[in-house]
């Protein structure tokens, strides 16, 4: 007969309660590899799903979600949850326009009581749901499951911290698939934490202090002492414990015999905060990724015989590659050049840094706060340290640049990728806010490339500065093509280009959005319009000659920036205010983000949408100027956008 996977008969969660081991083993397959070829189309995060399975499997078995709330952190795990809970029949349009998020989110699914993409906020977030269920008299499960990457980051101590306090009813799973934390896992460990998660042994426990509570403080430390010291030996629980929680394991998080009976011992479990400590392996099921490098972390479609990955073609490099080389050239030169990245080696291109710099690239966890002051305290030292980190990461740090560097005029330089729009990742991961919440810091220099050459001299700019933290924005993906010089040349600070002469209206760009001010520019020659084309390399300081020249030589002038609302724009306008430039019937316009978080989708279909492609410019400006003033036929100007 042929083979009818488990996974066919399991809509929801409920579908699961009643099945045997066995058949819980063979859903988990069924996930395992409907994940494998779901992400072999779509592209996304696999080996962190891979890992957690069984994992995943077990917990909506015994749980009562989602009335039990079931919090991942981070997200990047979260497809084979999706699988099981009524969205199997959409996985395919993961990470799509108008499809599934990769990540967990509230408006997606009941099952997803608490959306996810960045790291450390899940014990946090438990904590609410669970002090909030005491308060109002509820009764159900609250669990947390966190990576051991991101217990990294302080804020998962600092939830724990307040969880151990508080003694609310809460279990965190420590998902640990990278540190070398713990013992092997064996069959002694397996039976020891299903020992030590049964309810005769919290009795027991429990029973403990109650008899010393009866007959005093002496009684009590040495009951204490003696049990704990007894747990703390066996399974080295003793940092978790000092913190509060009941500690259990480590438990192999692959093994469902082991994983539901101790899962059901926690949930019968009536106080405090539990957490339990699962071994799992990235990529675990799945040859291809359990050999790569990352574990297959995130992927674009793949082979999934091979885990051959189909990368499409590319005539220019990543500016995130343009970054890493650049700084590697710098650093050849200058040895007081340092590099610090949260977690994210590859991401920010610092892992090509530390073949040859070992000694002088710092991977701090995922930890930006962290990794800010200690930046500050090598500039405090007199070293150069460049803090690579993702633009909606640095949010997290924000406090950090303000104190520890703006008010001291320390000189940390920090190289923020992925600034703009992100596609696939969503509004969690789009770099929208840094120019608006850096550029209002005073000592602070901002700065974003157009192209890749631009991007070698920032690089330069940033290693030469030394009068205070300096920051340059550049987005994913690749450059436009040009040749890369050899060296970078050192940017005069706040000082601005002309691209292109023309007349009557200006576009005054910051960033990478200039190739398609140059589009813009070829399809309003058939309007019989050519505009100044300028770029500005700098949002803080603004050159404010440069400004004032476009201001008097043009009828309207257009800000165009991949930021949010209250940044380049906004400052431009400022400027123009404060010398009095818009009392002569200037017309200005702001092209920015839009004042909404935008779902994900390709980032072309993004700027499509927000309104920052060649084709909105071209109706600005035609608006701006008026129709009478040459107008071209629809079709006429869409011809000249694909022309150009």
């Amino acid at each position: 007969m042929p083979y009818t996977p488990i996974l066919d008969r399991v809509r929801l969660p409920a579908d699961m309660r009643d099945l045997s081991i066995a058949d819980l083993k063979q859903l988990a397959d069924d996930v395992r590899q409907e994940t494998i070829d779901t992400v072999s189309v779509t592209g996304g995060h696999l080996g962190a799903g891979l890992g957690v399975v069984e994992l995943t499997v077990a917990l909506h078995h015994v749980f009562d979600t989602p009335r039990d709330k079931l919090i991942w952190d981070v997200g990047h795990q979260c497809y084979p949850h999706k699988l099981l809970t009524g969205r199997r029949d959409r996985i395919r349009t993961l990470r799509q326009g108008g499809g599934l998020s990769g990540f967990t989110k509230r408006s997606e699914s009941e099952y997803d009581p608490f959306g996810a993409a960045h790291a450390s906020t899940s014990i946090s977030a438990g904590l609410g749901f669970a002090i909030g269920r005491d308060l109002q008299g509820e009764d159900f499960n609250v669990v947390a499951v966190i990576g051991d990457g991101a217990l990294s980051g302080g804020m998962a101590y600092e939830a724990m911290n307040n969880a151990g306090a508080s003694n609310s009813r809460l279990i965190v799973i420590l998902n640990d698939n990278e540190m070398s934390i713990s013992p092997p896992v064996g069959a002694l460990s397996n039976y020891l934490a299903r020992l030590l998660s049964s309810q005769s042994y919290m009795s027991l426990r429990d029973m403990g202090k109650r008899l010393t509570a009866k007959f005093g403080k002496t009684v009590e430390d040495s009951v204490t002492r003696a049990v704990e010291h007894a747990r703390g030996y066996i399974t080295h629980g003793t940092l978790f414990e000092e913190l509060g929680f009941y500690h259990i394991g480590p438990v192999d998080g692959h093994n469902l015999d082991v994983l539901v009976p101790v899962l059901k011992n926690l949930k019968s479990a009536t106080e405090g905060p539990i957490l339990l400590h699962v071994i799992t392996r990235k990529g675990h099921g799945y040859q291809p990724a359990e050999v790569a490098s990352d574990r297959l972390h995130g992927v674009v479609k793949f082979d999934v015989a091979s885990g051959k990955q189909a990368k499409p073609p590319s005539n220019a490099p990543s500016y995130t590659k343009v970054f890493a080389q650049s700084l590697i050239k710098e650093a050849r030169k200058d040895p007081s050049i340092i590099a610090i990245t949260a977690a994210m080696p590859t991401g920010t291109g610092l892992d090509q840094f530390a073949k040859e710099f070992a000694d002088r690239c710092f991977d701090v966890g995922i930890a930006e706060q962290h990794a800010v002051t200690f930046a500050a305290g090598l500039a405090a030292q007199g070293l150069k340290p460049f803090c690579a980190v993702y633009s909606s990461f640095l949010q997290r740090g924000y406090d950090q640049i303000v104190h520890d560097c703006a008010i001291q005029k320390l000189p940390v330089r920090f190289a923020l990728d992925r600034a703009g729009l992100v596609g696939a990742d969503g509004p969690t991961h789009a770099g929208a806010f840094d120019v608006a919440y850096l550029a209002c810091i005073p000592h602070l220099v901002i700065m974003s490339p157009s192209d890749e050459a631009e991007m070698v001299h920032m690089v330069a700019t940033a290693a030469a500065y030394d009068e205070g933290p300096i920051a340059f924005r550049y987005p994913r993906g690749d450059g436009v093509g040009i040749e890369i010089p050899e060296d970078g040349q050192v940017l005069e600070i706040g000082r601005g280009r002309m691209i292109s002469k023309g007349s009557r209206v200006a576009l005054l760009s910051f960033g990478t959005r200039l190739g398609e001010c140059r589009k813009a520019a070829a399809a309003l020659e058939a309007f019989g319009i050519t505009p100044t084309i300028a770029d500005a390399r700098f949002a803080k300081p603004l050159d404010r000659d440069l400004i004032a020249d476009l201001a008097r030589d043009h009828e309207a002038l257009i800000t165009i920036e991949e930021g949010s609302v209250g940044g380049f724009g906004a400052h431009v306008l400022h400027a123009l205010a404060d010398m009095g430039l818009l009392d002569d019937g200037l017309k200005v316009r702001t092209m920015v983000l839009p004042d909404i978080f935008q779902d994900h989708d390709s980032s072309e279909a993004m700027y499509r949408e927000a309104g920052l492609d060649a084709e909105a410019i071209v109706t600005l400006v035609t608006s701006l100027l008026g129709s009478h003033r040459g107008d071209a036929p629809a079709a006429g100007r869409h011809a000249a956008l694909q022309d150009s």
